[in-house]
């Protein structure tokens, strides 16, 4: 199965469509557990996901393949390796495995700082020392790829891909990273839920976007389909991708996600799509 597990509802009370908050750790354990269940051989964490890790090394992750991401750099980072190699000793310990399947950037930019060289072989020197199997970065937009490809290959990239974001096929990564042997994992398959939510409770400061929402809930009145089963046909639809990171506030969620992605429908998805990041890049919510 495609489906790679995200986790940040494991440390953290996340997405803007979460009524649940935060997930408990035995409902974490049942949501695990019916994962792997399902096939689902990836799991997506961060330092950064509050207490994600530790959760989940309570839980037992030693069987899967783990992907975690590093902090952005602070100010007084002074010895870039040793940062990386504590950084990713005190993940393993909290998520108490003995190698990391990938290694991400959770801010790609660091590369392109003044410290950007040694951070990179920093995370280079963990993989050849067996540590880490796969290095690379976790992206916001395809722009990012452009900058950082021509001076550090990397292993694996993760970045946001979905009906109305659709970056990475029409800026052409998509199949470059599959041409150049990149494993990718996509996120953000739902819009953080947006793409989910009832038409009326899609909240006031996204109406300047009004005549995509008219299109996209016109659209799913006509075919009948849950939203949720379009978004997850749609990525599934590119053979380019290797994971799709889906996160879910409780068992019952993910459940039906594992269903609705366990029999993808060939469709004519709907040709709306946004360039806009004010829209498309979550981060950029708060200050609409």
């Amino acid at each position: 199965m495609k489906l790679a597990l995200g986790t940040v509802q494991f440390g953290l009370s996340y997405g803007i469509a979460n009524q649940l908050g935060q997930v408990s750790r035995i409902e974490a354990k049942k949501m695990l557990d019916f994962a792997v269940s399902q096939g689902v051989d990836t799991i997506d964490t961060a330092i950064a996901y509050g207490d994600s890790e530790a959760c989940l090394g309570k839980i037992g992750v030693q069987s899967l393949k783990v992907i975690t991401k590093l902090p952005p750099i602070t100010d007084v980072c002074d010895d870039i390796d040793q940062w990386v190699r504590q950084n990713i000793t005190d993940s393993m310990a909290r998520l108490g495995c003995k190698e990391i399947y990938g290694l991400m950037l959770h801010r790609s930019h660091d590369l392109l700082g003044e410290s950007g060289q040694q951070l990179y072989y920093a995370m280079q020197n963990l993989k050849k020392n067996g540590l880490v199997k796969k290095v690379g970065v976790s992206i916001y937009s395809p722009a990012e790829l452009d900058a950082i490809s021509p001076k550090f290959p990397v292993d694996i990239v993760q970045a946001p891909f979905n009906v109305v974001d659709k970056r990475l096929l029409t800026t052409g990564w998509l199949d470059r990273l599959n041409n150049e042997s990149i494993e990718l994992h996509t996120r953000s398959s739902f819009l953080q839920g947006l793409l989910l939510m009832p038409r009326e409770a899609i909240p006031a400061k996204f109406s300047r976007w009004k005549p995509l929402w008219d299109h996209w809930y016109g659209w799913l009145r006509e075919i009948d389909i849950s939203a949720a089963k379009v978004c997850l046909d749609f990525v599934q639809s590119f053979g380019q991708i290797d994971r799709i990171v889906i996160g879910a506030d409780s068992l019952a969620q993910l459940t039906q996600l594992v269903e609705f992605a366990s029999a993808p429908k060939k469709l004519e998805f709907p040709t709306i799509m946004c360039d806009d990041e004010k829209l498309i890049n979550p981060a950029n919510w708060p200050s609409l």
